[in-house]
């Protein structure tokens, strides 16, 4: 009876996120070392590096941190142990492959393994656990991710991940970097502005005419199903024909590759969440209201305009949230048709099988669609509060 007790006083997910960091320390390569950016490098596993004084130390804080998980009920304090964890394993990975760099090499490539991307996550989601029992206020979510973002910016900057294979990488190509993030993010966003301009109206006119709802989100539904790249590739030919005809075309940039066929087919992807959600938003309210504004004498655009949107406008941000991750998601594999973006290095790395140049185009995309959920998360939970 004592040990089913103790058994029930174990976090569930607790034991599932300690399995996963116990696997990946006994079983699974804490870094790699490379002679070059290609060779397929020595693994080293985290019990292999002991005797270095960062990896005692973050092993001590792991245990902590799986102790915390499993019998602590306090979130702050798990919040606390988890993320002294988290700052010693990217100490502990910068130390690690700085000591394994051999001197004045610039070939040789320190390459984090499986081990460390595994405790990585695992750490993540014990902090993600820890924040979601504290039950943030929507603003201090948003807090929480500056701290974290700049907790990583601190590393980088500092020049502690110098030796990682990822920031050679990055150093060799710093202003085409700048360049992609830029182009990667304006794809991203102005397809996004597009879709809400298209979309808002064309939402709005399917919730008055009923007719034309059916007909229209069947149709972005089938928009849907077409794989991205197929669809790029069914734009390019009439994209190429209008820029060899039409002068004024070619002019503005439209062509058959290049940054308007990836445009246009996001602004496509984009279109069945938003107008989904201003159909339901618009349905959600409440037909006594609209009533009592029309008795009060209101157009139906006032209506629309001050009763109908504001009350519909949260369930239309989680469909904005949506198009937005969902973006900059895709704009990666526009790269393929020369719409630039963070995909450029993805695609680079894969035909040179250099693992170092796909995470560098891999990361930043999780971590810029990562920071869009929660910030228009927040954004949604405050209004839904607000208006609460």
């Amino acid at each position: 009876m004592a040990e089913t007790l103790a058994v029930r006083r174990l976090d569930r997910l607790g034991v599932v996120l300690v399995a996963g960091g116990i696997a990946a320390t006994a079983l699974m390569p804490f870094i790699y070392v490379k002679a070059n950016r290609i060779a397929a490098g020595k693994p080293m596993l985290l019990m292999q590096l002991l005797p270095q004084p960062s990896v005692i130390i973050l092993t001590v804080l792991l245990l902590l941190t799986a102790f915390a998980t499993l019998f602590l009920r306090n979130a702050p304090a798990r919040l606390a142990v988890a993320t002294l964890c988290l700052a010693a394993l990217i100490v502990a990975i910068g130390l690690v492959s700085t000591a394994a760099t051999p001197p004045g090499s610039t070939v040789a490539r320190m390459t984090p393994g499986g081990g460390f991307w595994v405790l990585f996550a695992v750490i993540g989601l014990v902090i993600s656990d820890a924040l979601v029992k504290i039950r943030l206020a929507p603003w201090m979510r948003v807090a929480a991710l500056a701290a974290y973002t700049a907790l990583l910016f601190i590393s980088l900057s500092s020049g502690l991940l110098d030796s990682l294979s990822i920031m050679k990488e990055f150093s060799t190509r710093a202003p085409q970097f700048e360049t992609e993030a830029i182009s990667h993010l304006l794809l991203a966003f102005g397809s996004l502005a597009i879709a809400i301009v298209l979309g808002l109206p064309l939402g709005i006119l399917c919730f008055w005419v009923p007719k034309l709802r059916a007909a229209v989100l069947q149709g972005l539904s089938l928009i849907q199903t077409i794989p991205s790249l197929a669809l790029f590739g069914l734009l390019m030919l009439p994209l190429g024909y209008l820029a060899t005809h039409v002068p004024l075309a070619a002019a503005i940039g439209i062509r058959g590759i290049g940054t308007a066929p990836a445009l246009i087919a996001l602004v496509l992807y984009s279109l069945l969440p938003i107008v989904a959600n201003t159909v339901v938003g618009l349905q959600g309210v409440d037909p006594s209201v609209r009533d009592a504004a029309a008795g009060m004498g209101l157009t139906r655009l006032q209506i629309l305009v001050g009763i109908d949107m504001p009350l519909a406008f949260p369930v239309i941000l989680t469909g904005i949230r949506i198009v937005l991750v969902q973006a900059i998601g895709m704009v990666t594999i526009a790269a393929l048709i020369g719409g630039g973006g963070f995909g450029i290095f993805i695609f680079q790395g894969l035909g040179q099988t250099a693992m170092d140049l796909v995470l560098l185009g891999a990361v930043p995309t999780v971590f810029f669609a990562f920071s869009s959920a929660v910030i228009l998360d927040a954004v949604i939970d405050s209004i839904r509060g607000s208006a609460a």
